[in-house]
């Protein structure tokens, strides 16, 4: 069998030809010798390793052959009409960069040499020289072709080069992202494993080979190992997918072995669910009997995941709850599962958590009762604990995994974290409308989400000796609240690769400010963040981040310690976020109808459910909907479903977390000082700084939701 090896980054396909080059990689890779393919060698070529083959009677694949094992490998490089490829051919280099081992495609004039002693000076505007930069360094330490290097310390800014990496590809166009951000030279062979490589003996491409297997050569060439997998990728239109793409930092934490949990953080787009799903089939792959739990907050993300795991590979084994192969299940319908499996075992479980047996737990606890049993209590209850954020949070951060059954323990327990100072007088208070919720959910046979946690987590400690994962990774880990992570720490045992959590404290728009270690999760040493930002260009990006600032944002880890949100870069630039002003509804409709209008004229083909209008909450979405009608443009309000094609889509903020739209308009205005203005007045000062957070963080998710372009509307006054 013929080995095929796709040079991603430079292989695009017309939807035209998809079927003839599939025809012709099918033919390659099971017999390279079939005459109707025409493997020829190119007279006159640079590199003998170049080759073309027949495509169709008008196009020509441009492949390089290496031998290796025995069996030959074909890296294909692209398609082209007949006579450009054979050009194409003829002058193509396929070889290992002798200073940092990178295996690297470039034009003969182009091709990297030896390393050099002496450059000329840059010119004074050079940013990079301005930086204690020198080309000598650029060439001789990290290995970039000379005139790249002279390119890159001509630029007079970091965004113009960033402008020179989106020119480059592979490790050249990652090297100039590294520079741009003011890395150093020695942390940039370090992030991007650019070793010099072994001496090749003459004749022996395992050289090349082993450097299109590095973790830095696995972000452009990929080896495809079934027929399944060609046809896939052919089908995907385009071989730069993400499916085929990790940084080589992000292939480290995917691949790496920990002693326990692992925490990823880092800012939107920064590829921290790529790296989970790929870990998550690593794991899968390595230990087939393992029981391999993915999970998340929301149902709509759990769904996300499992669709971006059969996309990374067809054959992985989706599986049920407690059986061996992936589970993928929102975090609710783990712990609805365990419930479900209780048996006898569920009495003791309740009444370790309640304070009383129970075994009707037969639906889940309204959202209005919070509110019902405060209500009743409104005569003594302090007017700045009167509301349902504190009771709802205190309860799910506290007093559930805490296990307070009664008055007495919850004048006792520590509350750290929870900002809201409480006497004694205080804190009975608040247990008598606690007790009175109890009481109300018993007569309705019902418990809430985070008492349904607090049982579950009961049920497996109760049986502990039975386990029921052996590897669980959690998407979105700060948006879970406290009792959420102690069901976490009780799912899988404690040991190597138990936990990998994913998580950006800057978008948390659901769980409590809460520090892991508290509920028995503790990754010190064990936490790394990525910083390069592969969804939104750097424009968005800047913007998107400047809604954090000034926002006490601090560590899961370590509550003393702020979370940074310098350091992060894109790779991609574009053009400004545009602000736009509405002086009433109407006026607002027509301005985003008007925008959408412009979007869809401009690039007839883009397809309209890339463009998305984001609002605050589900009534000014179907109010949105309604509004662009009026002004001619038919939208779509997205809820729960998967956006379909065919229209823009409106949807709220919430709903558009995990999902990426080419073009983005945000309505700005609905922001919580409006939004609650009749109750937060009355807040505890520490719930008005955390309310301030999230809606902080929601604007920051719903900004980097955009790729290319994004269009903020507010409202006049």
């Amino acid at each position: 069998m013929t080995t095929i090896i796709f040079d991603k980054l430079a292989t695009k396909l017309d939807g035209s030809v998809k079927s003839a080059v599939m025809g012709f990689l099918e033919k390659l890779s099971n017999d390279d010798t079939m005459p109707g393919l025409h493997i020829e060698p190119i007279e006159h070529s640079v590199d003998p390793r170049a080759r073309t083959g027949r495509v169709t009677d008008n196009l020509r694949a441009v492949l390089f052959k290496l031998a290796g094992d025995g069996e030959p490998h074909y890296l294909f490089h692209g398609v082209w009409p007949h006579d450009e490829a054979i050009e194409k051919a003829k002058h193509l280099t396929l070889s290992v960069n002798p200073i940092n081992g990178q295996a690297t495609i470039r034009t003969a004039s182009e091709a990297v040499v030896a390393p050099v002693a002496e450059v000329a000076p840059a010119a004074p505007a050079s940013w990079l020289a301005g930086q204690g930069y020198y080309a000598k360094g650029l060439i001789n330490v990290l290995g970039l072709p000379p005139d790249v290097a002279e390119r890159a310390m001509a630029a007079v800014s970091p965004e113009a080069l960033a402008n020179l990496s989106e020119q480059e590809e592979g490790w050249v166009a990652d090297v100039l992202l590294e520079l741009a951000v003011g890395t150093s030279l020695s942390q940039i062979v370090v992030n991007l494993d650019l070793v010099a490589p072994k001496p090749e003996q003459p004749g022996d491409d395992s050289q090349i080979l082993e450097a299109l297997q590095t973790a830095t050569g696995k972000a452009q060439f990929a080896f495809v190992g079934s027929q399944e997998e060609l046809r896939h990728v052919i089908e995907d239109g385009s071989f730069g997918q993400w499916r085929v793409f990790l940084h080589p930092e992000q292939r480290r934490y995917a691949t790496q072995s920990y002693g326990g949990p692992f925490r990823l953080n880092g800012a939107a787009g920064t590829g921290k669910t790529v790296v989970l799903v790929h870990r998550a089939k690593m794991l899968a792959d390595l230990h087939p009997e393992a029981r391999v739990v993915v999970t998340t907050y929301t149902r709509n993300l759990a769904d996300s995941l499992r669709e971006t795991l059969a996309d990374l590979d067809s054959d992985i084994t989706i599986s049920p709850f407690a059986k061996p192969g992936v589970c993928v299940l929102g975090v609710d319908a783990l712990i609805a599962a365990v419930i479900k499996q209780a048996g006898g075992d569920i009495a003791d479980a309740t009444a370790m958590v309640l304070g009383q047996p129970r075994v009707d737990l037969r639906a889940r606890t309204g959202d209005k009762l919070w509110s019902q049993v405060i209500d009743l209590a409104l005569g003594w209850l302090p007017p700045e604990l009167a509301n349902e954020t504190f009771f709802q949070a205190e309860y799910a951060t506290v007093i559930l995994p805490s296990r307070i059954t009664t008055a007495e323990e919850y004048l006792r327990v520590r509350r750290p974290g929870r900002g809201v100072a409480l006497n004694r007088e205080k804190r009975q208070a608040v247990w008598d409308v606690v007790a009175n919720y109890r009481s109300q959910t018993r007569v309705l046979g019902s418990i809430d989400y985070a008492e349904a946690a607090a049982i579950a987590t009961a049920l497996l400690q109760l049986r502990a000796g039975e386990p029921l994962a052996d590897h669980v990774l959690i998407d979105e880990g700060q948006d879970l609240s406290g009792v959420q992570w102690q069901f976490m720490r009780a799912l899988v045992p404690p040991g190597p690769d138990d936990m990998f959590i994913a998580e950006d404290v800057h978008q948390r728009i659901y769980g409590q400010r809460l520090i892991l270690g508290q509920y028995g999760i503790k990754t010190v040493g064990r936490s790394r963040r990525l910083t390069l930002n592969y969804r939104t260009t750097a424009q968005n990006l800047r913007a998107a981040m400047a809604t954090l600032q000034g926002g006490d944002y601090r560590d899961m880890e370590d509550d003393t310690q702020p979370v940074e949100i310098a350091g992060y870069r894109s790779a991609r630039t574009g053009p400004e976020p545009v602000t736009m002003v509405a002086t009433s509804r109407d006026d607002e409709a027509r301005l985003v109808a008007a925008q959408i209008e412009r979007w869809l004229v401009a690039s007839p083909d883009q397809p309209p459910e890339t463009i998305a209008v984001l609002v605050h909450d589900k009534w000014a979405r179907d109010n949105m909907v309604g509004d662009l009608a009026s002004h001619g443009v038919a939208a779509r309000s997205v809820d729960r479903e998967h956006p379909k094609p065919g229209r823009p889509v409106v949807m709220n903020m919430h709903r558009s977390k995990g999902l990426e739209f080419s073009k983005v308009i945000l309505i700005a205005h609905g922001a919580w000082p409006t939004y609650y203005k009749d109750t937060i007045n009355t807040w505890d000062q520490s719930l008005k700084e955390d309310a301030d957070l999230r809606e902080r963080s929601l604007t920051y998710v719903a900004m980097t939701r955009a790729r290319d372009e994004l269009v903020i509307v507010e409202r006049a006054g």
